[in-house]
């Protein structure tokens, strides 16, 4: 694994009001942006759930000024105003669930806090596909409705929020509302999405099953911020899960804005005068201890006998499935024994937003009697504070945070006498209620809906900002002294961490075959259209063709590819692709190498090791043979192993397009993998060369079809996400590498000389604009005083590192760039100026042979 490595793209985000805190970080970089984020461990310890109620007790604020009903078109209202563009993924009123209900609360507020931020709903919707609606469900043919249990309704919900150009997808994650195991339905969308990504947790487990470790792993993986609602689910994420400290925000439950009211008016009209009134509230279930309370009342009846403790909701629509009302009943058989049923009020419904703001004013004291000391959210807990109630609960962990000192009374978990005590204390010392209710409402005050709206549109926009600086695109030639500083007197290195090249992973042939084109495509660059001179070979040009020659092994009639720093070879025989690209490098320096003693060298090494060509099964390693056999036609045409190479090289391409292209799918093989646009350029030459139109027609056909798929909905180039190599007919947006952009770049050099469609050229000028900002972070991969290029794009900005692909990527495509586009030619990467011989009348005279996508 490589060093942990600063981002160099992101400021920091702006100050949060009222105490909210936002961090962020890079995250762990690989040596190949295709290796797999490794998992992790959690630390064994107490089971911590952190969850906030299910109870509606996150209810709206009621105020009529707030939209009463949501209609998710209604917002396209707001573009002309808009500066961002957020898809929020919830549940949604009118859903009746928390979640649901925060979620409508932070929408009403933050349309009115920040009507610069536009909100598209994504609502879940729950039952499997096609499943009727029921009360819990919206208009099921609502645009933009996810089905929880329908693992593709999750991939076009990403296709949509991808068309719509969002700039942030804003989850808000519990387990249970997502299908899949542990809710792993939802990746389905992460991994499609290539906006910034927020996830509100409403749950965090310290001792997680494998699916649900799974599901934790892949969002603090993915996400730019993640938020928890106090500081022990920072802690929780940080320790058990990993998390960036800087990456993670401190945004507290939303509260209701309300006057202080020591006596709530609604007692008159409900003639309850000042009888002493206790409540405790959210969906039922034994995760409320409520028996404890009901045990306490004897105790407290015998000082206040017209006390009454009005316990408000509807038991838990999970436990009525499996046991119906048995809990409530057992409460009530209880109350019953204890001869206080008279002392308690039931209201087995799930109250609306309005009325239950209404209903916990009512109250005297706030009962929070939970056994799960774990549990580190109560929206119930949070509301009776913020509309200065008193209130004493167990000590678990919410309510340490919470009540703190001076915000209310805590007494032990199923300690009914500690209970009633405190409660007849407040009651019989009116004046000691009325302090702690006053402090509970200035501690609710950092709460209310208006500051965490405010908070929570900081955090989305400066989320959003980070990829909108002005893109500047440096044509400068770059320096070399970054490729320098990882070269020694055997070679290439192959890593870096940081600028630093990393001796630790040695070089591999890869790498020295790239560099050895560089090197001879860059004399050519400096000399023009001409011969090459002699003697004016770079002395890089000999150390990384005796790397190459080094490599070979008689017995494999193959090269080897991993050599350790101590000059120890790794293998008897390298990759089938690692050898294709070094027929690649030998066809190219045969023709490009300024000296002609290194140019017959390479001569002579290609003709040696081309027989090895006729086994290849891979598709990229025919691509690089092909390539290479191209250039070695190019200054000897009548050399028939190259000739061999790539005749048989595009006939297998040619049957793996016909065996594996569709309508949809207009490809080689099912998969994209890496260096995809070689495979492209490989059949574009074969139909040059050979010459053949079908070849030809191939290429530009896979190259159209592979830029579409590379270009994001805003119009910059987004190359296939390695992320998503080797998987079925599946494209993801990360990570990205520049191999891929400087890939593009050759092919659409190619494909612009033999089609003459000028759309290569804007498809070639994208690809070299995502080094210097124009892609989905906007961040500057590309150094061209220091000569050096970063590894890739993750999800959180730049991987850090400058290997040696990545450099010599950037290299590459500025050369290709310079020689094929910038200055009129086409000699991009050595593709010649003018036309050989033996093509050049079939390629000057035949019709434009593709419609490549603008």
């Amino acid at each position: 694994m490589k060093p942990l490595s600063p981002l160099t793209c992101f400021d920091r985000v702006p100050f949060f009001p009222e105490g909210a805190t936002i961090h962020r970080r890079g995250s762990p970089r690989r040596p190949h942006a295709a290796r797999r984020r490794s998992g992790r461990k959690a630390r064994q310890g107490p089971k911590m759930r952190y969850e906030a109620d299910d109870s509606g007790a996150a209810g709206r604020l009621e105020s009529d000024r707030l939209a009463a009903a949501h209609d998710a078109g209604n917002d396209n209202e707001r573009r002309g105003a808009a500066r961002h563009r957020v898809a929020l993924v919830s549940c949604f009123r009118p859903r009746r669930c928390g979640i649901a209900t925060f979620a409508a609360d932070l929408h009403d507020h933050l349309r009115e806090q920040r009507p610069d931020i536009a909100l598209d709903i994504y609502p879940l919707e729950p039952g499997a596909p096609g499943a009727e609606p029921d009360s819990e469900r919206g208009d099921p043919s609502a645009p933009r409705a996810i089905s929880a249990d329908d693992l593709a309704s999750y991939r076009r919900a990403a296709e949509a929020i991808a068309a719509s150009k969002a700039d942030i997808v804003w989850i808000q994650h519990e387990f249970g509302i997502f299908g899949g195991p542990a809710g792993a339905h939802i990746l389905g969308l992460v991994e499609h999405v290539a906006a910034p990504l927020v996830v509100t947790f409403h749950t965090l487990l310290s001792d997680p099953t494998a699916d649900q470790r799974h599901v934790m792993d892949r969002l603090v993986a993915r996400a730019a911020r993640l938020v928890v609602m106090n500081e022990f689910g920072r802690r929780l994420l940080i320790d058990h899960y990993g998390a960036a400290p800087d990456r993670i925000a401190v945004i507290e439950h939303g509260t209701p804005d309300r006057p202080f009211r020591l006596r709530s008016p609604l007692r008159d009209q409900l003639g309850l005068g000042d009888r002493p009134i206790l409540s405790t509230f959210g969906l039922l279930g034994p995760g409320k201890g409520l028996e404890t309370a009901v045990r306490a009342l004897p105790a407290i009846a015998a000082t206040q006998p017209d006390v009454l403790y009005r316990i408000v909701g509807a038991t838990h629509p999970n436990l009525v499935a499996h046991e119906g009302e048995t809990y409530r009943d057992s409460l009530v058989a209880l109350a019953e024994r204890l001869g206080v049923a008279d002392n308690i009020a039931w209201d087995n419904r799930f109250l609306d937003p309005a009325e239950l703001v209404g209903q916990i004013e009512l109250c005297d004291i706030f009962i929070a009697p939970y056994p799960n000391l774990a549990q580190i959210s109560s929206g119930t807990l949070a509301y009776a504070i913020a509309l200065g109630r008193a209130a004493i609960a167990t000590p678990f962990v919410h309510a340490r945070e919470l009540l703190g000192e001076e915000n209310g009374l805590i007494v032990p978990p199923g300690d009914s006498d500690a209970l009633a005590e405190a409660v007849v204390t407040l009651l019989a010392v009116p004046e000691e209620r009325e302090r702690l209710q006053r402090r509970a409402y200035a501690r609710g005050r950092s709460t209310t809906w208006p500051v965490i709206a405010r908070a929570y549109g900081a955090l989305l926009s400066a989320a959003a900002d980070r990829g909108r600086s002005a893109v500047r695109i440096d044509r400068a030639r770059p320096s070399l002294a970054g490729l320098a500083a990882l070269c020694d007197d055997t070679g290439l290195l192959q890593h870096a961490i940081g600028p630093v090249p990393d001796r630790n992973h040695g070089y591999c042939s890869d790498d020295n075959a790239r560099a050895l084109i560089l090197v001879n495509t860059l004399g050519a660059e400096d000399i023009g259209k001409g011969p090459p001179a002699r003697g004016q070979t770079s002395p890089l040009a000999y150390r990384f063709a005796a790397f190459l020659q080094h490599a070979w092994n008689e017995e494999a009639g193959q090269f080897r590819n991993f050599m350790a720093y101590d000059r120890r070879w790794l293998e008897a025989s390298g990759s089938e692709d690692s050898n294709g690209r070094i027929l690649w490098a030998l066809g190219h320096c045969a023709r490009h190498a300024r000296s002609p003693d290194l140019r017959a060298w390479a001569a002579d090494w290609f003709a040696r090791s081309s027989g090895m060509a006729a086994h290849f099964q891979s598709p990229r390693a025919h691509a690089f043979a092909m390539i290479g056999a191209d250039h070695r036609l190019a200054a000897a045409p009548g050399d028939g192993a190259a000739r061999k190479i790539l005749e048989q090289g595009a006939a297998f391409l040619h049957r793996a397009w016909k065996k594996a292209s569709s309508a949809d799918w207009r490809w080689f093989e099912p998969v994209l993998a890496y260096d995809n646009a070689r495979l492209c350029e490989a059949m574009l030459r074969a139909g040059r060369t050979l010459p053949s139109l079908p070849y030809a027609e191939t290429g530009l056909s896979a190259l159209a079809w592979l830029q579409e798929k590379q270009t994001a909905p805003r119009g910059h180039f987004r190359p296939v996400g390695s992320e998503g190599f080797g998987r079925a007919h599946l494209i993801l947006p990360f990570d990205q590498q520049p191999l891929e952009a400087a890939a593009t770049i050759d092919a659409c050099a190619i494909a612009e000389q033999i089609s003459r469609e000028g759309a290569w050229r804007a498809h070639a000028e994208r690809a070299f604009g995502w080094f210097f900002g124009a892609n989905d972070r906007g961040c500057v991969l590309a150094d061209a005083v220091g000569g050096r290029c970063f590894d890739g794009l993750t999800p959180h900005g730049v991987n850090s590192n400058s290997g040696a692909e990545s450099t010599l990527a950037y290299h590459l495509a500025r050369a290709a760039m310079a020689a094929g586009f910038w200055q009129g030619g086409s000699a991009a990467a050595g593709i010649e100026g003018d036309d050989p011989p033996h093509r050049s009348e079939w390629s000057r005279t035949r019709p434009a042979m593709g419609h490549p996508a603008a």
